[in-house]
């Protein structure tokens, strides 16, 4: 099979498309016929050698979700057959012709969905269901932020808050993008660049925020916070550290939380992927939730489909085309 190989770790530019062996589906394993696979931030981090695969993914190979049909099936495959189309959360070894999923993270591809839209769903739906609902514990009449709301976690957690009756705010870095949060549901979205998001948020209340930024935007957090707020780091892109007023975090019962996905086992991701496909796959049927793709570039093109990443003016989701719908 071809897939894109990351010889070391660097610029856009280390990656290669290449010929590898087609890898061979274990027990509970399926093996997926790529259609389409996500491009994302950790796939960024790993090309320059700051996010290492876990033991027994593709070490240089990445690709944290896919799309397509079922090829084969290994010992103990129940409840999946050749031939069904899946999207599917990775470990690593997405940006290929084939890739192995475990069954147990292996979703259904959305009724009118095609592999294009449905390949943008794992790596993010999980995170924000994780992060926002179960670590966050948002609910109903809640308000809601989410920092990077024209990302790909972004655009998910502005829908799903929604959908699942939160107030959402959003924060994001143009005019544009901060029209398209707005489109897809949140309330109000805060162009940091041109306004202080803790003074126009202040008067609303936070009950719940996603950072993926860190740095400075710590202690802003912290004072928008409502009393039981909760604060939920997924990444940290202007840092780990800050200044903590932790007399804050005491006087009004702060939870600081947050996770990565990707070294979860199997047994965890195989609960939260059933626990999606109960919550988050009603939302979709209902219409509630749409796909919002930037910009799709075949597998050879994965150096540019980085170099757009990394220059954070996409809105949405970026997308490799291995095969043809």
């Amino acid at each position: 099979m071809q897939a894109i190989i990351i010889v070391q770790p660097g610029a856009p530019s280390v990656m290669h498309l290449m010929e590898r062996d087609t890898p061979k589906p274990g027990t509970g394993e399926v093996l997926i016929k790529v259609h389409a696979a996500g491009v994302n931030r950790p796939d960024v981090a790993q090309r320059k050698g700051n996010y290492a695969a876990p033991p027994g993914a593709p070490v240089d190979i990445p690709g944290l979700e896919v799309a397509g049909e079922i090829e084969a099936i290994g010992a103990d495959v129940r409840d999946w057959k050749i031939g069904d189309k899946v999207c599917a959360l990775l470990a690593g070894g997405g940006y290929a012709e084939y890739a192995v999923a475990p069954v147990g993270q292996c979703l259904p591809v959305p009724d009118g969905w095609d592999f294009i839209q449905a390949c943008t769903l794992p790596e993010t739906v999980y995170t924000v269901w994780h992060n926002v609902f179960q670590r966050g514990k948002l609910q109903p009449g809640e308000h809601f932020l989410v920092h990077g709301g024209s990302s790909g976690i972004g655009i998910t957690a502005i829908q799903l808050a929604k959908a699942f009756g939160a107030k959402v705010f959003a924060t994001a870095g143009t005019d544009t993008k901060c029209a398209a949060c707005l489109e897809l549901g949140a309330s109000i979205c805060v162009n940091y660049r041109t306004e202080d998001f803790e003074t126009r948020l202040k008067p609303e209340g936070v009950d719940v925020i996603l950072d993926m930024i860190g740095g400075d935007y710590i202690h802003k957090n912290i004072h928008l916070l409502n009393v039981d707020g909760r604060l939920v780091f997924i990444n940290v892109m202007r840092g780990a550290k800050d200044t903590l007023d932790a007399l804050a975090v005491m006087q009004k019962r702060l939870t600081i939380t947050g996770s990565t996905l990707r070294n979860r086992d199997l047994a965890f991701k195989a609960a939260l992927t059933k626990e999606i496909r109960e919550q988050v796959w009603p939302v979709i049927a209902a219409g509630k939730f749409k796909p919002v793709v930037s910009q799709v570039f075949p597998l050879a093109e994965a150096p540019a489909a980085h170099t757009l990443m990394e220059s954070s003016e996409h809105i949405g989701k970026i997308v490799l085309q291995v095969l043809k719908d």
